[in-house]
């Protein structure tokens, strides 16, 4: 599979663990070296900021696309290859989602779940069949895993949507089967 442009969600926090800003630095540099696009909620604070500097930093181009309301000095990054302004969040993330080749989600909060999960969702309807990677950054995934696990077997999620993700512990592996990804609707 093609990815030409990865949409990667991540926090705008650096998180308690150093390994969540090392791994954005590695997939960062992964991105550049492959020539992907980042594509990416355009902040400059936390592990996200440290992965656009790295996707930079290694010759590569990153995309923000951030709600006007963020839009604002010490949020959004001023050094970004492309700037995109949406109305609001609902718009922005319909904009990362139409512009993106795949989703790859490092640590992060509310809002890294909540486009996680979004597009599982839309994979799962067959609205965006598009490659979606976790990285289990020193395990900080393993409980949402398991918890999908349990849904799985409590019946609510069918067994087959397992599929329309991957997990893995190092970039390079989690591009790996990126580009390996068939959806299992297909």
């Amino acid at each position: 599979m093609t990815l030409e442009k990865i949409c990667v969600f991540c926090g705008s926090q650096p998180g308690v663990n150093s390994a969540y800003a090392q791994a954005a630095r590695e997939l960062g540099r992964l991105l550049a070296r492959n020539h992907i696009t980042l594509i990416f909620g355009g902040g400059m604070t936390g592990i996200m900021g440290v992965l656009a500097d790295a996707v930079l930093e290694h010759g590569g181009r990153a995309v923000g696309v951030i709600p006007d309301s963020m839009n604002v000095p010490k949020v959004v990054h001023e050094n970004l290859s492309e700037l995109i302004v949406t109305p609001d969040m609902h718009t922005r993330k319909a904009k990362m989602v139409a512009i993106s080749d795949g989703f790859i989600a490092l640590p992060g909060g509310f809002g890294t779940l909540d486009e996680l999960f979004e597009t599982l969702t839309l994979s799962q309807l067959g609205y965006e069949p598009k490659p979606i990677g976790i990285l289990n950054v020193a395990g900080y995934y393993t409980p949402l895993v398991e918890l999908i696990e349990h849904a799985i077997q409590a019946g609510f999620v069918k067994p087959q949507y397992r599929d329309v993700f991957t997990v893995q512990e190092k970039p390079d592996e989690l591009l790996t089967a990126m580009r390996a990804f068939q959806h299992p609707l297909s």
